[in-house]
């Protein structure tokens, strides 16, 4: 009911009907159920729920109306006319300032119509097919060159419009309009402007956090419809803002947190902007800030993701060969083996950071470190008993492919003395360690096969139908057996090849005893090894994945 109706809104007459209640009372036998008609139970204000309104509440809702500002429907017409309106402000602003520059009561009235301007031009968000006549007027133009404004207040306001603007949501009731504000936002250098401005805000005035705050928010947002902008952003000056934001001994807050999970999306998808990282020594920041961690646990949630926040950020940085050196001499592995040992929330991120650090060949140098600082002694407790879904971190599951993994590439990349100091753990206390890896091949075993069963059946199905399984399905049905565990039952089993291959005889006597007593089978292991060897991913150089692929398949005719 809207305002209209409810002032001329009348109580309803008595029905007749209803006086038909007392004489079925009177005559039970004589009324029909259809004439029954139950009265209404009155609220417990005393007042029936049909009562009309008080002529008080009547005044209270006309003089509501009255004061409502009247909203005209956003139109290139109306939207032509506000442009207008923010221009002229922005030229009379600049026009005062340039004629009173020492005399602020002179230009401050036109200070104040101006972010009045601004406020109302965030009724354009609710237009964004109309973003182009933005771009068209210059207006984009204008709101950047805002963002250097000698006052703050204005700065801020306009990056708050800018928020609004760029909001996802919004952007995609439009991808024609979002594309070219975004486009011109971009061209026109806002997230060089955007840095500039943020390096002149006090985070502890709370109208410049929370326009700390927006500026990040801004930045996401095109990120998120425009993932390759992150390159350009970089190139900035924005990594360096935001290192310097993060290392800041300010107590933790929202805009901390917020620019951590910048971080990571800068660093996610863009070898370059982990390099660049690198090399304006942006590891050493990361470790630092992680340093924290290894005997102190976060004390809020935020705090928890925070931490998370950073630890793929330096995840992100290690897929970036050079920056495995600069880990190293970092000292990162220390580090992380302390956390390790340590047991707090930050250990389960650890063991993923090492999986980073010790992957491939580029990981040689980290692997024989490891060795060397004691790291078996960490690492095989955690593999013979897996840690426990924590509040930060991997689950028990992917923990076990980590573990799996780092085994994996000391095997594959430590020499002599170190590779030695690995076999004698798995043939230690009676070669426990062998046997736990078999417990772990059979559980990840009955896991592939489980989906082999259900992906059979699909198959099935789908030939029933008369359809192909072409190229692209076998690879989604691939991709469903590496998330079953696929993955990890590969490691396991490439862990085993190596060390009853390469190993003392007493590991390929364990291994091979423990198969026949539980009815497993050295083919299916050759199997395995022979789709894994098959499907390692295409690396940057063709030579290295060839080699790796020979490595395995003779281990395989060995075993």
């Amino acid at each position: 009911m809207d305002v209209v109706e409810l002032l001329s809104f009348q109580p309803d007459k008595p029905n007749p009907k209803s006086k038909k209640r007392q004489i079925a009372d009177d005559n039970d036998d004589d009324y029909d159920d259809d004439d029954y008609v139950y009265e209404e139970k009155k609220p417990r204000g005393g007042k029936s729920a049909k009562a009309g309104i008080s002529e008080e509440e009547r005044e209270k809702i006309l003089q509501m109306v009255e004061n409502e500002p009247d909203v005209e429907a956003m139109d290139e017409t109306n939207l032509k006319k506000l442009v207008l309106k923010f221009e002229k402000s922005v030229y009379k602003n600049q026009e005062m300032r340039i004629k009173f520059p020492d005399m602020p009561e002179k230009f401050m009235e036109s200070e104040v119509e101006l972010n009045d301007v601004i406020q109302e031009m965030h009724v354009i968000a609710t237009a964004p097919e109309l973003y182009h006549i933005l771009v068209d007027l210059n207006t984009v133009q204008s709101m950047l060159q805002l963002l250097t404004h000698e006052n703050t207040d204005i700065s801020i306001a306009t990056v708050d419009l800018m928020q609004e603007l760029t909001d996802v949501d919004t952007l995609n009731e439009s991808d024609e309009g979002a594309a070219a504000l975004i486009g011109a936002l971009v061209e026109g250098q806002v997230v060089a402007l955007l840095v500039q401005n943020l390096e002149r805000l006090d985070e502890n005035v709370k109208e410049e956090a929370d326009g700390v705050h927006n500026t990040l928010a801004v930045i996401e947002n095109m990120a998120e419809f425009r993932p390759e902008m992150c390159a350009e952003a970089a190139q900035q000056g924005l990594l360096q803002w935001l290192l310097k934001r993060i290392r800041s001994k300010m107590p933790f807050d929202a805009n901390k947190l917020y620019a951590t999970e910048i971080l990571a999306i800068l660093l996610q998808n863009s070898d370059d902007n982990r390099q660049i990282l690198g090399d304006i020594d942006g590891i050493d920041v990361i470790l630092q800030q992680l340093a924290w961690y290894k005997r102190h646990d976060p004390t809020s949630k935020e705090e928890i993701e925070m931490m998370e926040n950073i630890f793929n950020c330096l995840c992100s940085c290690l897929m970036s060969p050079i920056n495995r050196g600069r880990f190293l001499k970092g000292e990162g592995l220390q580090l992380m083996n302390l956390m390790l040992r340590e047991k707090k929330m930050s250990r389960n991120c650890g063991i993923k950071v090492l999986n980073h650090a010790m992957t491939g060949v580029e990981g040689t140098d980290n692997c024989q470190k490891f060795v060397d600082i004691l790291g078996l002694r960490t690492i095989f407790p955690l593999f013979m008993k897996t840690p426990k879904q924590g509040k930060a971190g991997p689950p028990p599951e992917e923990l076990e492919e980590h573990i799996s993994s780092i085994i994996g590439s000391m095997l594959r990349n430590c020499q002599s003395t170190q590779r030695q100091r690995l076999f004698n753990k798995f043939i230690e206390n009676d070669h426990e360690k062998v046997e736990r890896l078999l417990e772990l091949h059979f559980k990840y075993l009955d896991k592939v096969r489980h989906v082999d069963n259900q992906i059979e059946r699909e198959k099935s199905r789908l030939k029933y139908l008369g359809q192909d399984v072409d190229e692209d399905l076998e690879d989604s049905f691939y991709l469903r057996r590496l998330d079953a565990g696929l993955f990890t039952l590969q490691l396991i089993d490439y862990i085993m090849l190596e060390i009853c291959v390469t190993g003392p005889s007493s590991i390929k006597s364990r291994v091979l005893q423990i198969l026949n007593m539980r009815g497993g089978s050295v083919k299916s292991i050759r199997n395995i090894m022979r789709e894994y060897a098959g499907n390692i991913g295409d690396a940057k150089d063709p030579d290295t994945r060839e080699e790796e692929q020979n490595h395995i398949l003779q281990l395989v005719d060995k075993f």
